[in-house]
């Protein structure tokens, strides 16, 4: 029987390794699958290659995974905003090293990797710094810079409800990078509010089928709100 639910946030991350390439998903704190990142702390594994669109907020969640020093790279789109001081002063001090990539060129290659793309052409960038040393190509008369996919070891995402077989849904805008990210890693780790009876998610509203998902973890709601879902006995 299939059934991807893990009894903790613990036991869903206990084979990270280090050096291991973690996306995470979220716009902000929008789909940020904090009590995921928490876990990932807790697990201790360094060197890590984060892919994410920011770079953390104050210091909770991802500005907190860089505070405790186990992230070496991250590629990200907005790296420095009001209250991104745990970024600031890791980069300025040469601890951590920063891809700059433009969203749409993120998203596109997160999306690459999933679909099985080798590489594709984009016009963002050219003429940039970001551009400097890349391959450009002109396509009908216009010049294109050539954008390679990230594939993950990982993916960490936050869904609204998920069940055993871990076909997940999101609430809103809190689906942002979750679905790419999870067609783009070897492993991908759910975070849920719910676990749904097998055949109570409506099939045209699963976005995530969970081919793409290995484990799925619930998590207490952060907010109160109606559940809509009967949760499965475990």
């Amino acid at each position: 029987m299939i059934n991807k639910i893990a009894a903790s946030v613990a036991r869903a991350l206990a084979d990270i390794k280090d050096g291991s390439t973690v996306m995470i998903g979220g716009f902000g704190g929008a789909g940020q699958p904090t009590e995921l990142i928490d876990g990932l702390i807790a697990q201790g594994a360094s060197n890590l290659t984060v892919v994410n669109n920011n770079a953390g907020n104050g210091e909770t969640g991802l500005a907190a995974l860089l505070k405790a020093g186990q992230v070496r790279k991250i590629i990200c789109s907005f790296p420095r905003q009001a209250d991104s001081h745990i970024f600031d002063g890791l980069y300025r001090t040469g601890k951590l090293e920063l891809e700059l990539v433009p969203q749409g060129n993120l998203a596109e290659r997160i999306r690459a990797a999933g679909a099985g793309i080798g590489a594709f052409f984009s016009p963002t960038g050219y003429g940039t710094e970001l551009a400097t040393g890349r391959e450009s190509r002109e396509i009908n008369g216009r010049m294109y810079v050539l954008e390679m996919p990230i594939h993950a070891d990982v993916a960490l995402i936050k869904a609204e409800a998920g069940d055993r077989w871990g076909n997940l849904v999101y609430r809103k805008a809190a689906r942002n990078f979750g679905p790419i990210m999870a067609s783009a890693a070897r492993l991908t780790v759910a975070s849920v509010y719910d676990i749904a009876d097998l055949g109570a998610l409506d099939p045209e509203a699963i976005v995530t089928p969970g081919i793409f998902v290995q484990r799925i973890v619930q998590v207490p709601r952060s907010a109160t709100g109606p559940s809509g879902f009967k949760r499965e006995a475990t």
